[in-house]
């Protein structure tokens, strides 16, 4: 009686595989780190060995040789005991081992384009003196990189689960890299245009310097996005993941910069038609930032946005409806805002001029999402059913936190008002901006639920569900409770059960009876269920005896 009781006790043999692959390539992943921070050090030392002479640092020096020397080899024993063990196709196809390579490969290509980008665009800047040693730390890692992009297009050893997630990562990390630092560099070339780099060139430094550095980032990461995009094949990959990171990263956010732009240069011509409280200068001095913005972020979101369209369902819709909730966020903020700036007509002491501007800053937004949201949302149109309830539970959920947090802000500018705190700001003016947020959230999350109950109560009641209507005799092959197996299949198929018991007795669960049935036709069926939970079920022809 201890055998089997043991036996239970003891892990399973693919829960030992899981949990030694675990080990293998976290201590892989440790020490291939480890070795190249060695390296990169050690290099380091020598690129800037010329201006370090006079400095007696050995400690460092005894840190990057023991990394190079002790967790180099260390790291090679591992990685050849795994390359082995991958000889085994189960071994191939293991998630540890996809999980290791996705990690490894984009850990190395952040941590190599950091350094080598950064390194480059200090020269570019000016600097002569770091760029060493930014470039030392970055050449193992690129080492790391190619090394495994060849392990990842393996024949023979390659990984077979997330063989595609370095793809997506390296696409979403080029264009996060190109649009940002693309975006500054424009900016600095309108600050240039619109004569606002009158600082700069007052202390000596060309106009044109800093720009220099961050279109060398935007090159780096526009021959990333390539590389992965286009090279690599991730514009023709239609897994979820690849859907995800499209419509997230190359529709919503390139959508967010832009809309972002825009809101910002509206804003400002609305301050120049009517809000001079400022000077020009300061007024207009968000503009180049505001018009690159608004521009890269324009481009990329119609390519991106063009590409979503092109895929199956549900991406269209999934880009479709995170415009529209963007937008519906940004004409949200801009009701709340008004609203604010409507109380704070009766609070403010001078002139008007903070609701003024408030007004014009929630104008701007509106301005910007309640069309956008319009035409994306189309409500006056017939719903998609893609994603339709997911958004709308969504936007509910995402309108529900925020009234919470609102009222909780509310809640204690009114007992702190109560309480006679410090301070001559009276209750209105402690709680209009987070009334005004409490209010257009309010009616967000109403029009939203209203939506959700017309869409369910629209929706067609589904009909019973029967399992296998076209089952008409069920001829049961069981141990020892064939008789309660057959009176459940009976039960869930309404047809005719003959019942054949097994001469070896034992007993099947009815958990794995039930399923087999699914998706079956035929008019008869022969259901061998044991011994143990195995079970079969094999379709007959009409007229097969028995």
């Amino acid at each position: 009686m201890s055998a089997p009781s043991a036996a239970a006790g003891r892990p399973s043999a693919p829960a030992l595989g899981t949990l030694r692959r675990i080990i293998l390539f976290v201590l892989l992943f440790a020490l291939v780190s480890l070795a190249a921070s060695g390296v990169g050090g050690l290099l380091g030392r020598l690129f800037t060995a010329a201006e370090t002479i006079a400095f007696n640092d050995s400690s460092s020096l005894a840190l990057w040789l023991a990394l190079t020397l002790v967790g180099g080899p260390l790291g090679a024993v591992v990685f050849w005991a795994s390359w082995r063990l991958l000889a085994d196709p189960a071994e191939r196809r293991a998630t540890a081992w996809g999980i290791y390579v996705s990690a490894m490969y984009v850990t190395s290509l952040v941590t190599a384009t950091s350094f080598g980008i950064g390194a480059l665009a200090s020269l570019a800047g000016g600097d002569t003196v770091f760029w060493k040693s930014s470039l030392a730390k970055a050449l193992p890692w690129a080492g790391v990189w190619v090394w495994h992009r060849w392990i990842l297009g393996h024949r023979s050893r390659g990984p077979e689960a997330l063989a595609t997630l370095p793809l997506v990562l390296g696409t979403v990390l080029g264009l996060v890299i190109g649009l940002g630092a693309g975006t500054n560099a424009l900016a600095v070339l309108f600050e240039h245009a619109l004569g606002a780099d009158g600082e700069l060139a007052a202390i000596g430094v060309p106009w044109w310097r800093p720009g220099l550095g961050l279109l060398v980032w935007a090159t780096g990461g526009v021959l990333i996005w390539w590389w992965h995009w286009v090279r690599e094949g991730a514009r023709k990959l239609h897994t979820r993941l690849a859907g995800v990171g499209l419509v997230a990263i190359g529709v919503a956010g390139s959508a967010l910069l832009a809309l972002g732009g825009a809101g910002v240069l509206l804003y400002v011509l609305l301050r120049l038609g009517f809000d001079r409280t400022d000077p020009v200068p300061a007024i207009v001095e968000p503009v180049p930032e505001a018009l690159a913005a608004a521009l890269l972020g324009t481009l990329s979101w119609l390519y991106h946005a063009r590409i979503a369209r092109a895929r199956p369902e549900p991406v269209p819709a999934a880009a479709q409806l995170a415009i529209s909730g963007i937008a519906l966020a940004a004409a949200a903020s801009g009701n709340g805002i008004i609203i604010n700036a409507a109380l704070a007509t009766g609070t403010t002491r001078l002139g008007g001029t903070d609701a003024t501007t408030l007004l014009l800053a929630g104008l701007s937004s509106l301005a910007i999402g309640g069309p956008l949201w319009w035409f994306f949302w189309r409500p006056t149109r017939p719903a998609e059913p893609h994603g339709r309830r997911i958004y709308l539970v969504l936007v509910f959920g995402i309108s529900a936190v925020v009234a919470l947090v609102t009222l909780l802000v509310i809640g204690f500018r009114l007992f702190e008002y109560m309480l006679g705190d410090a301070g001559d700001a009276g209750l209105l003016e402690r709680v209009r901006a987070p009334l005004g947020l409490l209010v257009a959230t309010g009616l967000v999350a109403g029009y939203h639920f209203a939506l959700w109950r017309h869409d369910r109560a629209a929706a067609p009641v589904p009909s019973a569900r029967r399992t296998a209507p076209a089952i008409g005799e069920v001829l049961l092959v069981a141990g020892s409770n064939a008789r309660e197996l057959a009176a459940a299949i009976a039960a869930h198929t309404g047809g005719v059960v003959t019942v054949l018991p097994r001469a070896d007795g034992g007993t099947t669960a009815l958990e794995a009876v039930l399923p087999a049935l699914e998706g079956l036709s035929a008019g008869r069926v022969l259901l061998l269920a044991g011994p143990g939970d195995r079970v079969e079920a094999i379709e007959l022809e009409a007229d097969t005896p028995h």
